[in-house]
């Protein structure tokens, strides 16, 4: 599958694995629109890139219907009943592996549900079997593990092995798979099997809910069966900013959107004339800064935030936090989040409809917890809850963790459309920017744009350094220039490195033709026709 296609009548779409671009090609060949084709991809990639996302985990969406309007659907569970402070007594943190971690509700398929309901006022009108059938057969009859899985396997085998339900799924003789060893989720099939005959709302209110809730208290998860019938997906209007080019638009919170668009906002007060050089890297690396001081300072549950998100996107603050970027030093770093692990996916059809989508089980495997009935893969996403009285993302049953997942879209005054994003946590606002400049701002082809190398500052797992790292196809003299201003730099040995998270875009042109791409770092690619 190629990385890069253009020209397209019909649709397109991109995904970090090529099936699950096929499928959203398919749905699209069959007569359905981009909100079809997506929930087709969101099954599939479950199927086949299970180290990544899974529908025990979340998922946010922008989408841009044919007459302008812009809303996000908001896909997050909610910690269980029985997620307290007491059940985690003694702990400094919650564990990031294992029952305990499995503490929110899985919110993904909700959010499937509410596109399907969104897809009708489309012309939406496939059914369920033909909108699942490439996910089951992947699950039933067995998919290719990519070099992605079987590293990532190996790298976190000693946290994963023992938790419940993980070596029977993702293992071979207790080892981690090879590179096109063959797994099945038999158990997967025969759940996305149950859905189709009954449909989606059984994932939570019916028997498949039941097998889920039952499997919980089993292992010793604090989510009970009420939190599974009370896990509803919402509407809600995304967060949106102007820029030079267009509007910007993001998901609100418990996600980081604000802090992609702030990234953006600030970059284009600097009026950068040059792609590449000094001004283009130092000045999205220190909006960066200023954007995720604010994030870790107030994202918390929508709800309970000191400050509204919207504040920080106000015209007056913008202007005055891009006047404190120094346009020739580094300004100091504190440590920011952990990265997590998620899949970005486009897709967009001839009427006009662009949807970008971003689905997540945080870490690699998220919690690990398989659950033995339903092959159902439980997220570790309330890992970032905190145990400390007094913080502002303290746990709480039923409170919202806060989501380093934001898909990004753009209306641009050209008239282009652009659903783009990437995973990573602390990297998917950077990518955002660095593929957003690259291709908007400096008029670089969408493919160069996204292959590009591409930087992370922020601590990756394993790593006790906060420093910004690069890929090793930056030239010398600008790594030179941003060690000379006081940037604590490092050079990675890789030229296309997973650390920076793995970028697609899908873009509508004026004319209504078509274009997607998707990032060499990862297993996919884009499709259409």
């Amino acid at each position: 599958m190629d990385l890069h296609t253009a020209g397209h009548r019909r649709g397109v779409a991109a995904a970090p694995h090529s099936a699950a671009a096929e499928s959203g090609r398919r749905i699209l060949a069959e007569g359905g629109n981009a909100l079809e084709a997506m929930v087709a991809m969101s099954a599939t990639i479950a199927a086949v890139y299970p180290h990544m996302n899974h529908l025990g985990g979340d998922g946010f969406w922008l989408v841009r219907e044919p007459k302008g309007r812009v809303f996000a659907i908001m896909a997050a569970g909610r910690a269980g009943a029985k997620a307290t402070l007491e059940l985690y007594r003694g702990r400094d943190e919650i564990p990031p592996r294992g029952p305990l971690a499995a503490l929110t509700t899985p919110c993904a398929v909700s959010g499937w549900m509410l596109a399907l309901e969104a897809s009708k006022r489309h012309g939406g009108r496939l059914p369920l079997d033909v909108l699942l059938t490439d996910a089951i057969g992947y699950a039933r009859d067995g998919y290719a593990v990519t070099r992605n899985q079987a590293q990532l396997t190996a790298e976190k085998l000693d946290g994963l092995k023992d938790v419940p339900g993980f070596a029977e799924t993702f293992l071979v003789d207790g080892k981690a798979p090879e590179v096109d060893a063959k797994l099945r989720q038999s158990k997967l099939a025969a759940t996305l099997e149950q859905l189709v005959h009954v449909g989606l709302d059984d994932f939570y209110r019916g028997d498949v809910g039941r097998e889920i809730a039952a499997d919980l208290e089993r292992i010793g998860s604090p989510v009970t069966r009420d939190d599974l019938k009370n896990c509803r997906a919402t509407l809600a209007e995304p967060l949106s900013v102007m820029v030079s080019a267009g509007t910007l638009y993001n998901t609100p919170p418990p996600t980081q959107g604000f802090a992609s668009l702030m990234i953006l906002a600030l970059f284009d007060r600097l009026r950068v004339v040059e792609a590449e050089g000094f001004d283009h890297i130092h000045g999205l690396i220190e909006a960066t800064k200023r954007a995720f001081r604010l994030r870790d300072r107030f994202l918390s549950d929508p709800h309970r935030m000191a400050q509204p998100a919207d504040r920080f996107l106000q015209t007056a603050f913008l202007d005055a936090e891009a006047k404190k970027i120094d346009r020739r030093k580094a300004a100091p770093w504190p440590a920011p989040w952990k990265q997590g692990d998620t899949v970005w996916m486009g897709a967009a059809d001839s009427k006009g409809l662009v949807v970008s989508y971003i689905q997540s089980i945080y870490w690699e495997f998220g919690s690990g917890c398989v659950l033995p009935r339903t092959g159902v893969l439980m997220q570790n996403r309330g890992a970032s809850f905190s145990l400390k009285r007094g913080s502002h993302n303290l746990l709480d049953p039923g409170r919202l963790p806060i989501h380093t997942l934001n898909p990004a879209l753009a209306v641009l005054k050209d008239g282009r459309v652009m659903a783009y994003g990437a995973m990573g946590g602390d990297a998917q606002p950077q990518t955002q920017a660095a593929v957003f400049t690259r291709h908007v701002t400096f008029g670089q082809d969408l493919e160069t744009a996204i292959d590009r190398p591409r930087w992370l500052l922020g601590r990756t797992w394993g790593s006790p350094r906060d420093n910004l790292r690069l890929e090793s196809r930056f030239d010398g003299n600008l790594l030179d220039r941003l060690l000379s201003v006081g940037h604590d730099v490092e050079m990675l040995p890789e030229a296309y490195s997973d650390t920076m998270g793995h970028a697609g875009a899908v873009v509508l042109h004026p004319g209504q033709t078509l274009e997607g791409a998707h990032d060499p770092r990862a297993d996919g690619g884009a499709a259409g026709m």
